[in-house]
């Protein structure tokens, strides 16, 4: 199950793990870390859900293959880049086979696939919201916090609900709100900074 893996591993020890063929956690952790953030990128380049989930499992199953044999050099650059790398080229490909990209989020897919620097920034982004993502889902299955308190926070951060509107929905006082607000923000942060350095790569 997903939750079994460690996902405090930083990406070197991840790394070293997929080299050995039997070893499922490693394989796990980095389709669990790497593919929500393909699919991501994908999207916001303009491809459709089933295109950049297809481009996604082509690219990790490369990437597997590669560094199994070898051919990932990380004088070359970070790991983000290299997936860039091969994303890229998958969905290129794909674009050539339909002749047109199946444009679904509007100006997001104006990004020049050939501008290096633009795809960064969007590669970057969405690793960012992967890592708040599961820091939240990680807050929601370990906090000993009253569930009310959790979700409070996220219709005021997530929904931007205003307090008073929270407070009346779930029962609590606009105090209770705001408190809830402070002590679940403090929490995430510490599951943030965590994962953040579990992501960390190392630089070329």
């Amino acid at each position: 199950m997903a939750d079994a893996l460690d996902t405090s591993r930083t990406t070197s020890a991840m790394l070293a793990g997929l080299a050995d063929p039997q070893n499922a956690e490693a394989w796990g952790l980095f389709d669990q870390r790497y593919r929500p953030i393909l699919i991501g990128f994908a999207r916001n380049l303009g491809y459709n859900e089933d295109d950049a989930a297809e481009a996604a499992q082509e690219t990790v199953v490369r990437f597997l293959t590669e560094w199994r044999a070898g051919k990932y050099d990380k004088t070359r650059g970070r790991l983000g880049a290299w997936l860039v790398g091969i994303m890229r080229y998958r969905l290129l490909d794909q674009r050539r086979q339909r002749a047109t990209a199946n444009i679904g989020r509007g100006e997001s897919a104006m990004v020049d696939m050939d501008d290096d620097a633009s795809l960064s920034v969007v590669w970057e982004r969405e690793r960012r919201e992967s890592v708040l993502r599961e820091s939240l889902e990680e807050l929601r299955r370990t906090s000993r916090s009253d569930p009310k308190t959790v979700k409070a926070f996220e219709m005021l951060v997530y929904h931007t609900l205003a307090p008073k509107v929270v407070a009346d929905e779930l029962g609590m006082s606009l105090h209770d709100v705001y408190l809830a607000k402070s002590r679940v923000a403090a929490k995430l942060r510490e599951i943030v900074a965590r994962l953040e350095k579990a992501y960390q790569e190392e630089a070329a």
